[in-house]
């Protein structure tokens, strides 16, 4: 099978000389500084998000020690209010949304037998507009008054009376939004003209579908952002009052449009993960995906859905009766394709001869506690119970379950699952199942003691707490540091030595259940795969000859 990818130019060694020596790696910083290589820039990707994990980390760290005990220990209830906003802003776009456009980068010309990303060039610039993006932002820290404190949501009035830091947190977010705009305008041209021949849409893997429509959903919803974080601005500086009330503007309006853009911006930070679960699930179960075409329309019905239910978030503002039994509705009506998804994940293990590598426990570890985000998220979409539930603890641990226990767990799904593909060597699979275990005890001990203290009405955002909070509390803290410790672990023992290639080498196929075209490439991949577009099976998902 992989033999024809040599006798068509495909990887090998006709390309480190002679004719072909302008295909050859270059090496040195101009290898990473010009790279318009999509395995290059996916593997800048992934570093930058990774970097932004660890910062937005040791804030967290920093909110949990000061949240150990009742009193105030480490900071400041000011600076408590900066690291929380911090914390949400850099998980959310420096850290989970470049993780998945390094994935897409790195996955998709692969899977769909593209040579490259379409527009390469533009590649490049939407990933180093992120870092000046990112120093912007963090150095926020260090100027008069502080970096931004009114919570990640941004919400008027409270940007209105913020110091210089909020506009540059303005300015970085605008720069980190064309860099989204581009790279979706890219994935989503990569995907419509350059799949290999016979390749249909619905013979496309699901990493391919589920990034196809986020990509469409970012180009939506990103311009919604900007849009409000500019009216933000002006009223800050020229005068004009969208969101200031004393000039008769409303900052209920600036809810609106934060969550117009909010609540999409959720499905774009979970829809890729689908995309990955959706991957591994059928490999290690040795079976092809239980119905696929629907998952394909669960995805998108989850996008269209997505636009109709932002004002969930605003139960409490004095809407009208009537909104909120539409937004209630619409809410629990999305529950219905998520549920389509892991009915179907759970039905393509359902008598599979399965076998528990890493990569398949953190997609099961995925299901069973994204499933549980889920259902609380259909708790606090009943409004009568969001009244009680709002801005409270319970609410910290519903999105954390989803964002954290989906996201990121599936970020780590799909790491161990294609790394052998893009290193050449295979992890510790010892290393990777404590990662895993560690990982996924930490994170329970951490966030579902969150549920109660909501429950019995802890509010977030505040550096203090009375003491009947207190032993919840304490093992929050506990499991925060231990989950933050298993990161680390994980890039010192399982990506470092990868990287430095140590370990046994990777076969082509490492996976027995593995499907698509990135698994009749050699192992590592090699830096030009597919000059010639590849001959496709009936199924699309292997070369022939």
């Amino acid at each position: 099978m992989s033999a024809v990818l040599d006798n068509h130019g495909h990887g090998g060694a006709g390309h480190a000389h002679g004719a072909h020596d302008h295909h050859a790696a270059p090496s040195g910083w101009r290898r990473w500084v010009y790279a318009t290589n999509h395995k290059d820039i996916g593997t800048l990707y992934l570093l930058f998000s990774f970097t932004m994990l660890m910062i937005g980390g040791i804030l967290a760290l920093l909110i949990r020690a000061e949240l150990f005990e009742p009193g105030l220990q480490l900071v400041n209830p000011e600076l408590f209010n900066q690291l929380t906003t911090m914390h949400g802003i850099i998980m959310v776009f420096g850290a989970i949304m470049p993780a998945f456009v390094g994935f897409a980068n790195w996955m998709l010309p692969l899977q769909i037998g593209a040579s490259d990303m379409a527009f390469a060039r533009m590649n490049n610039f939407s990933f180093w507009l992120l870092v000046p993006a990112a120093i912007m932002l963090v150095s926020s820290f260090f100027m008069p008054g502080g970096a931004p404190a009114a919570g990640w949501t941004m919400y008027a009035p409270l940007t209105l009376q913020m110091g210089p830091s909020m506009d540059v947190a303005i300015f970085s977010l605008h720069i980190m939004g064309a860099s989204s705009i581009m790279g979706a305008i890219n994935i989503i041209v990569t995907i419509l003209n350059m799949r290999a021949p016979g390749m249909t849409l619905m013979k496309m893997p699901m990493f391919c579908w589920t990034w196809l429509i986020t990509a469409y959903l970012l180009i939506a919803v990103m311009p919604v952002l900007a849009g409000a974080i500019t009216m933000t601005l002006t009223d800050r500086h020229f005068g004009t009052s969208f969101f200031n009330a004393a000039g008769g503007g409303d900052p209920i309006m600036y809810q609106h449009i934060f969550w117009f853009f909010g609540h999409p911006e959720v499905y774009i930070m979970i829809l890729p993960a689908f995309g990955i679960v959706s991957q591994v699930v059928p490999a290690f179960s040795r079976k092809r995906l239980f119905g696929y075409a629907s998952m394909v329309y669960a995805v998108a019905a989850i996008a269209i859905l997505s636009f109709i239910v932002w004002a969930h978030h605003m139960f409490t503002t004095g809407m009208p009766v009537t909104g909120q039994l539409f937004f209630m509705y619409a809410t629990m009506l999305i529950s219905v394709p998520t549920g389509v998804k892991i009915f179907n994940w759970t039905a393509t293990m359902w008598r599979g001869s399965m076998t528990f590598e890493t990569p398949m426990l953190w997609a099961v570890g995925f299901i069973f506690v994204f499933t549980i985000g889920g259902f609380t998220g259909l708790i606090v979409a009943v409004a009568p119970l969001d009244v009680q539930l709002q801005d409270t603890y319970y609410v910290v641990a519903h999105f954390h379950y989803v964002l954290v226990a989906g996201s990121l767990f599936a970020l780590f799904a799909g790491y161990y699952y294609w790394a052998p593909k893009w290193t050449g060597v295979m992890y510790s699979e010892t290393r990777g199942k404590i990662h895993f275990w560690l990982s996924m005890i930490t994170f329970n001990i951490t966030f579902f003691p969150m549920h109660f203290l909501g429950l019995a009405g802890m509010p977030r955002r505040y550096a203090d707490y009375p003491m009947q909070f207190t032993d919840f509390n304490m093992l929050a803290s506990v499991g925060a540091f231990g989950f933050g410790l298993m990161q680390v672990y994980f890039f010192l023992f399982v990506v470092l030595p990868a990287m430095r290639g140590r370990g046994a080498p990777a076969p082509q196929r490492p996976w027995e259940g593995a499907e698509g075209l990135e698994w009749e490439v050699p192992s590592p991949a090699p830096f030009h795969t597919y000059e010639v577009p590849p001959k496709l099976d009936a199924t699309a998902t292997r070369v022939v000859g």
